[in-house]
């Protein structure tokens, strides 16, 4: 009983799925129409053939006489032709139409992606995006129309060939389609069978994705480290796994097909026999027999292989509950449907009572309150993973508090609209991303209208002007994917130009320049001294020398803040950590 309403459930919600696909087929559905409406005569056709061999045989094969039939030949090679033609077109029309919608979804869902919170890319592998957001599209939307043409072709063909057996006998159809029903039953049992199989298969998969992703960007780990045999039995084990969960999905739907065969052999053998019976009692002709098992054959022949294709409809099926599942899914992290725009910063910053966990009953953040005023420069030091970097993580809302308050300007960043608060800070990261371009398109990622002399003194604000000199095409230099081809000093300086760049009133330095050599960091430290200037800004250092002239520095150990002060007060205050951790770097 469970089972038939878990059945029934799965079924309505495969309904459900094709309606939440209809708005992406809307704007192509003359030619999504058109290609089905073609299946219809493609199907039909298959009859022509079954249904001239009647004629065909009762007068020339029993009375000898070829004049009245000469026109069959011709028919059958004009029909197969005009089918062929049309099998062509619907072909194209579904991959076209397969194409188009799966675009349009992979941009949607590229749109989602974007707009995921820090936490969703925290959990998933980038193989895992690549399955879930483009694979999948391409199974969901490709895979399904291009077997919907394949089933509806043969759904007109099996019912204008069940025609013919009726034509030609119906006791014969009457058998030939029990049998038919038969061997299709064990098609109802597919979607249960593969369901856990193809979750763990598209896990798989991802991890596949994964290694290669990791191998291409870890490629320098890999050989300083010689990493090669670590990496390749890393591979070999998904592999093995993909194999296994490969096999165990022959072994639960193997069986089908030669299933489905077994049954409509005993069909035709069954028919074979009840024929010559009726034949020899003269209730049918040789002709009627002939073209009934002729038509037989073309409406069984399918159905011995239907199995493997209809395996592939389930797992586009079950593709598009997954890519659904991700259009659905809302963000963590959204705008409020009253959310205001932030135009200014005029008063300043304020956490209070910030609680926040990544994971739950493992605090990382307790009880936190602080106020940062417009135009100041505020330090935060202290053990590693002590929630530096958290902290300040939570004013451009990468992640949401627990409990508490982030606010600026008295106004909690949860009521402000995601962009223009965002409009608002500028981040410059310990490693910072830079996309596969020219140097001049990164940096305008900061302002995209950016004028010739907004860009010029960007670069000289960034220090970065001796070094585009040096180059021969200046700042349309290709930089190579991730910008492998600069320094971590020029990466950081390109950064630091886009921030100078985007102009915005608050600046994040995640620790700047903790992984550059001191020639790079004195340069850098230039640069950030130049967009310090008139911002407010909340620094996040591992190298206490960066922040001596910070008007506040916190100190943030184990989650909490143990101390607030300047340089000369945290230095000569008893018992300091600050001072502390300041001492033990300075004499290493």
């Amino acid at each position: 009983m469970f089972k038939k309403i878990r059945e029934k459930i799965n079924s309505l919600y495969m309904v459900k799925n094709y309606r939440k696909i209809l708005p992406y087929v809307k704007p192509y559905w003359g030619r999504a129409l058109l290609a089905v409406l073609i299946t219809i005569p493609i199907g039909s056709m298959d009859a022509v053939i079954a249904w001239s061999l009647k004629p065909y045989m009762d007068v020339v094969m029993v009375e000898k006489n070829t004049a009245s039939t000469a026109y069959i030949p011709i028919l059958i090679i004009v029909f197969s032709c005009l089918q062929s033609l049309l099998n062509y077109t619907a072909t194209y029309l579904n991959t076209w139409v397969g194409r188009k919608i799966a675009n349009d979804v992979k941009i949607d869902l590229f749109d989602k992606l974007m707009a995921y919170d820090a936490s969703f890319f925290d959990k998933s592998t980038s193989g895992d995006i690549q399955f879930r957001f483009n694979n999948d599209v391409d199974l969901a939307c490709n895979g399904l129309l291009s077997n919907l043409k394949l089933f509806t072709t043969r759904v007109f063909s099996s019912v204008s060939l069940i025609g013919v057996l009726f034509y030609n006998s119906w006791e014969l159809a009457l058998v030939a389609v029990v049998v038919l029903f038969g061997a299709l039953y064990p098609l109802t049992t597919v979607r249960r069978r593969i369901k856990s199989v193809m979750d763990k298969t598209i896990f798989s998969g991802a991890a596949v994705m994964t290694h290669f992703n990791e191998t291409f960007n870890g490629n320098r780990i890999v050989t300083s480290y010689n990493l090669y045999d670590y990496q390749g039995q890393r591979f070999r084990e998904t592999l093995r796994s993909v194999f296994k969960l490969g096999i165990k999905m022959i072994q639960r739907t193997g069986l089908m097909s030669p299933l489905m065969h077994f049954i409509v052999s005993l069909g035709i053998a069954v028919v074979i026999w009840l024929g010559s019976y009726l034949i020899v009692h003269h209730e049918i002709t040789a002709g009627n027999f002939v073209s009934f098992i002729t038509a037989l054959i073309m409406l069984y022949n399918p159905i011995k292989s239907i199995g493997n294709n209809y395996n592939s409809v389930q797992m586009a099926l079950m593709a598009m509950e997954r890519v659904f599942d991700l259009l659905e899914k809302k963000p963590a992290i959204c705008n409020k449907p009253d959310a205001v725009k932030l135009t200014a910063v005029n008063n300043g910053i304020e956490y209070r009572n910030v609680n926040f966990e990544y994971v739950r009953n493992k605090p990382v953040l307790k009880n936190i309150n602080l106020n940062i005023k417009v135009g100041e420069t505020v330090a935060f030091v202290g053990n590693s993973g002590g929630g530096k970097t958290t902290l300040v993580n939570l004013l451009p809302r990468f992640y949401d508090v627990k409990s508490g308050n982030v606010l600026i300007d008295g106004r909690d960043v949860r009521d402000i609209d995601l962009v223009s608060l965002r409009d608002k800070i500028a981040v410059v990261f310990q490693d910072n991303f830079l996309f596969a371009g020219t140097i001049r398109e990164n940096i305008l990622l900061g302002k995209e209208d950016a004028t010739p002399e907004q860009i010029d003194k960007a670069v000289k604000s960034a220090c970065l002007d001796e070094f585009i000199r040096s180059l021969e095409r200046g700042l349309d230099t290709q930089i190579g994917e991730r910008g492998v081809l600069l320094s971590g000093g020029q990466k950081q300086r390109i950064a630091i130009a886009r921030a100078f760049i985007k102009d915005a009133p608050v600046v994040i330095l995640d620790e700047a320049t903790s992984a550059l050599d001191n020639k790079s960091e004195a340069v850098v430290q230039q640069a950030i001294e130049n967009l310090m200037k008139d911002r407010t800004v909340l620094i996040i250092a591992h190298r206490l020398s960066t922040v001596r002239n910070a008007d506040k520095i916190v100190v943030v150990n184990y989650g909490e803040i143990a101390e607030i002060g300047s340089h000369e007060q945290l230095i000569n205050k008893e018992n300091s950590i600050y001072a502390s951790l300041y001492l033990s770097l300075i004499h290493i």
